[in-house]
């Protein structure tokens, strides 16, 4: 399996965008270029988490808001760009669940799955796994969730998984070991 992914870009990519940055800091006009770039990413980032097309784009408008509004705060630290921007997205979307006082959706596609069909001979096997997979997945906190999703339903780098949390990327890496853990000894559990 290749670990290049759609999320991966090269130090001169994340160069290039940091340039992209300063002049929309020095120029607000510039910010539309950023806005372009970005704003399909993070509206299905948001409709991923919401099922909800006018509410993801409602939120993806506050998001943008923000970044514009907070633009001068941004510092580079040799991610990309779309990290700040991930991280504002996933709290404008609790504060939105908080709010209205509801659990957010969690989209467990049939590509997410993809990897554990090597793991199981018949189908049949397969399709039981997956449920008991959901039912684990169900029962995880909404910050072990987001784990999950940026990690490995969006094959996201450790170093932009923790950029987009605030947390270090070894902090990230132990947390996810952590959560694997768990979810190993719930999926037994329920398997048996």
């Amino acid at each position: 399996m290749s670990t290049s992914n759609k999320y991966t870009l090269s130090q001169q990519d994340i160069l290039d965008e940091w340039k992209q940055v300063q002049a929309a800091q020095a120029n607000p006009a510039q910010f539309r270029v950023l806005y372009s770039k970005y704003y399909e990413p993070i509206f299905r980032f948001i409709y991923q988490r919401t099922a909800d097309e006018s509410m993801a784009a409602d939120l993806c408008s506050q998001v943008f808001l923000k970044a514009m509004q907070n633009l001068h705060k941004y510092e580079f630290k040799g991610v990309p760009f779309s990290a700040w921007l991930f991280r504002i997205a996933s709290n404008e979307i609790a504060q939105h669940f908080r709010k209205i006082n509801k659990n957010r959706v969690i989209t467990l596609e049939e590509n997410n799955t993809k990897d554990l069909e090597d793991e199981f001979e018949d189908k049949a096997d397969l399709e039981i796994n997956i449920k008991i997979l959901k039912a684990v997945i169900q029962d995880l906190k909404p910050a072990e969730v987001e784990l999950l999703e940026l990690r490995f339903f969006e094959k996201r780098p450790f170093k932009e998984v923790a950029q987009i949390l605030d947390i270090t990327e070894n902090n990230a890496k132990v947390k996810i070991y952590r959560l694997l853990q768990k979810m190993k000894k719930r999926f037994k559990k329920r398997r048996q």
